[in-house]
């Protein structure tokens, strides 16, 4: 079964220097029906203004996954950790017991845009930590690549929680495939251009939870770019 969640029917708000599209509840957007997915908590669609940011702020017990679509994003934390990140970076701080830290956009001229995703991790006042990889265009290129593992397996991002995470560039008229064992669900989220899961047309901004499927897939109907969750 494919649940789709458009794009238009996610939360919205609007600080000025910061818009985001919540697709599950967060802050002071509340929707029952979607309060995550398994251990998949948060998924916002942020565009932060140039020159604007994130001021030093805290998290504890959980997993944050900041994958960067446009311009850059600055990061400094209380773990020491500071960086730029830029398209096809992916970054991951698990918070554990407590971490501190901002982001911001340091251009005067442009936006930037990402996905920030939070995850539930698999035990309660772990230990802080931190790593970032970028993954070349080509390494997505009309395939599924994968970028956050639990294990850490082909040069993915290590996560504190049974979820493996891919990315793809697909090619309009190209397909890829991914098989769910059984008990596992998926959640398929679309930053850009039109895809069909399984059938089900999606298009920027447009989500959907897969459950029941032992395999999807998922065919590009214009340039697309889009991030596959295999979850617990």
């Amino acid at each position: 079964m494919i649940q789709l969640r458009k794009s238009e029917a996610r939360g919205h708000a609007d600080h000025g220097w910061l818009k985001s599209h919540h697709t599950f509840s967060f802050a002071s957007y509340r929707d029952p029906r979607f309060n995550g997915f398994r251990d998949l908590l948060v998924i916002n669609e942020d565009r932060v203004a140039p020159a604007q940011g994130f001021g030093k702020h805290s998290h504890d017990n959980m997993e944050i996954v900041s994958y960067v679509l446009e311009g850059e994003l600055e990061h400094r934390d209380s773990m020491g950790n500071g960086s730029v990140l830029k398209p096809g970076t992916i970054q991951r701080m698990s918070a554990g017991t407590g971490v501190t830290h901002s982001e911001f956009n340091g251009s005067k001229e442009k936006l930037v845009h990402f996905f920030q995703i939070w995850i539930l991790p698999e035990a309660q006042e772990l230990a802080p930590g931190y790593e970032e990889k970028y993954f070349e265009p080509q390494s997505k290129q009309d395939q599924l690549r994968l970028l956050v593992s639990r294990d850490g397996r082909q040069g993915s991002i290590r996560i504190n929680q049974d979820v493996a995470l891919y990315g793809s560039l697909l090619s309009a008229g190209k397909t890829v495939e991914h098989s769910i064992a059984p008990s596992r669900g998926g959640w398929v989220q679309v930053a850009s251009g039109t895809i069909e899961l399984n059938g089900v047309r999606m298009t920027s901004g447009d989500g959907a939870s897969i459950v029941d499927e032992q395999k999807i897939q998922i065919r590009a109907i214009e340039p697309s770019e889009f991030l596959v969750f295999d979850l617990a």
